[in-house]
């Protein structure tokens, strides 16, 4: 089984699609690899791809706002990456060839942190984790029982960055995730 590093080394030798060609860096991922709890987004922004490290950029800021006044951080209670390993020209939406490309490594970090609650942040993350057909709208806020993990999807940070109304929705969703956290560590005590 591969580590985090040689997980790491895989990523950042790449060449699966044509985004390996004008990256910066390659973004595997951050936070605690023991973790209970993973985020995963969409893909690396301009911040992201300069400093090789995921949400760093506005809308990473505010997610670790929030969560840090739930009293989760980082470093501690959860690790977050992101659907692609590399930055889509212009942040557009990565295509579904560039998304199938990344999905093994992703699959590969789920295996190494084995979380028990995997919060999709965004559309594009929901579309590859929980229903290639469902609308965020739809489905976020909503907890999903699949092959042992707890499953939830909100919208992504960026959202809330163009549009303020839906930090409310934003909010309760990441209140569910630090509920069930909360439960599962209650229950391995």
């Amino acid at each position: 089984m591969l580590t985090m590093d040689e997980l790491s080394k895989a990523v950042a030798g790449c060449t699966r699609c044509s985004l390996h060609l004008s990256r910066t860096n390659t973004v595997l991922g951050e936070g605690n690899p023991e973790s209970k709890v993973m985020f995963v987004g969409e893909a690396p922004g301009a911040d992201e791809d300069r400093l090789g490290r995921p949400f760093v950029g506005k809308a990473g800021q505010l997610l670790d706002k929030a969560l840090n006044a739930l009293n989760f951080y980082r470093d501690k209670n959860f690790y977050i990456c992101n659907i692609c390993k590399c930055r889509p020209e212009n942040n557009r939406i990565p295509s579904d060839d560039e998304a199938e490309a990344c999905l093994p490594y992703l699959r590969r970090q789920v295996v190494i942190v084995k979380p028990q609650i995997i919060v999709c942040l965004g559309a594009t993350s929901a579309k590859y984790i929980i229903d290639k057909q469902a609308r965020i709208t739809a489905i976020r806020g909503k907890w999903i029982e699949r092959k042992g993990y707890h499953i939830i999807a909100t919208f992504h940070p960026a959202a809330l960055l163009r549009d303020e109304s839906k930090k409310r929705l934003f909010w309760e969703d990441l209140k569910k995730v630090k509920e069930k956290y909360d439960e599962i560590i209650s229950a391995d005590l």
